[in-house]
């Protein structure tokens, strides 16, 4: 795969819905599979499945699951999963920052 190819892929993963805010949530450690759905406010069990096994594909995070009754399952970020937070965090500032600036940008073009 070339790296244009893989940005976009990287680019269409982490502009989903859901996939920045369950990495944002796995940045602060290991979670179990029940913290991370009550941390993510509106996922449903589906979608946290599917985005969690999109993200253990691409190498961004572990599973763990524990020989237990019933079974335990972990996830964390994996050092790959950690680079990428930290690369998409600056987003996450920005946004914060300059929230108050695109939110007035938005007034002024929708009043005229």
């Amino acid at each position: 795969m070339d790296t244009v190819a893989l940005v976009q892929e990287t680019l269409d993963r982490v502009a989903d819905k859901w996939t920045l805010n369950v990495i944002e949530e796995l940045h602060s450690g290991q979670l179990r599979f029940s913290q991370l759905q009550a941390r993510v406010p509106g996922i449903s069990q589906k979608m946290l499945t599917k985005t969690l096994r999109q993200l253990e594909r691409d190498g961004l995070v572990t599973r763990y699951v524990h020989a237990t009754v019933p079974p335990r399952v972990d996830y964390t970020l994996t050092p790959l999963g950690e680079s990428l937070s930290e690369a998409v965090c600056g987003i996450w500032l920005w946004a914060e920052k300059h929230g108050p600036d695109v939110q007035a940008a938005r007034a002024r073009y929708d009043s005229r």
